[in-house]
């Protein structure tokens, strides 16, 4: 799938890895439509972008929204990319806690909905309207969705049971996705980023941060959005890259806590 002509929707499209990606993706030629929740960041970042950038100030975990935003892209030329940023963690905390509290089901719950639902509602709805396009090659491909993990759906810590089943439930969506929507001749793949060098990291304290960094093996640092963003070009554009949950990580391995 190339990038140039088409059109991309990201969601979580204002800040971190979402804004890198839209703005990797524009560089590339793609129109970009930038879907976030924070409408004023949206907006500032698609007049930087200038052409072939446009916004749309909603939340992915509900419906109307996220139609409104597809209708957008839609609207604004061959919708064939989305990359689904939206999502993040919320109140962390142990199963059940040392006093023997069990974990509150509302945050729980709130943390699926932000990352699973949101996903999910951007995916059956960017891939409804990517099916009633004509192939854009050879092998009769529609579009690619590129979906949003983290390593912690694969080895949670101590006290990340939320956030850590919400990105697991990512990683098991991204095969049967794949394998529905091959019918339509759309791609679905999934990212798994590591530690990033996103904005909520620049605000935590500096030897919390050091600490883990020693902990990646190579290179020894954060990642950073635009490495993110190369990735999901890369996803996009590799037309046999199907189906997968690619770590993007350093090498680092989650301790127990």
């Amino acid at each position: 799938m190339e990038l140039e002509g088409n059109v991309a929707l990201v969601t979580g499209g204002a800040s971190g890895l979402g804004e890198a990606t839209a703005r990797h993706l524009h560089a590339g030629g793609a129109h970009v439509v930038i879907f976030d929740r924070d409408e004023q960041r949206a907006k500032s970042v698609a007049h930087d972008l200038g052409r072939r950038a446009d916004y749309v100030g909603g939340d992915a975990r509900d419906e109307d929204d996220t139609q409104r935003a597809v209708n957008a892209a839609a609207e604004a030329g061959p919708f064939r990319i989305v990359v689904a940023c939206a999502g993040g963690g919320t109140q962390g905390g142990r199963t059940i806690s040392r006093d023997g509290v069990p974990l509150d089901l509302e945050s729980f719950v709130d943390t699926l909905t932000l990352n699973v639902v949101s996903t999910f509602n951007t995916v059956r709805l960017g891939a409804a309207a990517m099916a009633q396009l004509e192939p854009a090659n050879s092998d009769g491909e529609r579009g690619v969705i590129v979906m949003t993990s983290s390593i912690a759906g694969l080895e949670g810590q101590v006290g990340t049971i939320s956030y850590s089943t919400a990105k697991a439930a990512i990683v098991g969506m991204t095969i049967v996705a794949a394998r529905d929507l091959s019918a339509a001749g759309i791609r679905v793949n999934t990212i798994a980023p590591g530690t990033m060098n996103t904005p909520i990291w620049a605000a935590a304290d500096p030897k919390v941060k050091a600490g883990l960094e020693t902990k990646v093996p190579f290179p020894r640092r954060f990642g950073e959005p635009g490495e993110f963003a190369g990735l999901a070009a890369h996803l996009v554009t590799n037309r046999y890259i199907n189906g997968q949950v690619i770590r993007l990580d350093g090498a680092i391995r989650f301790d127990i806590k």
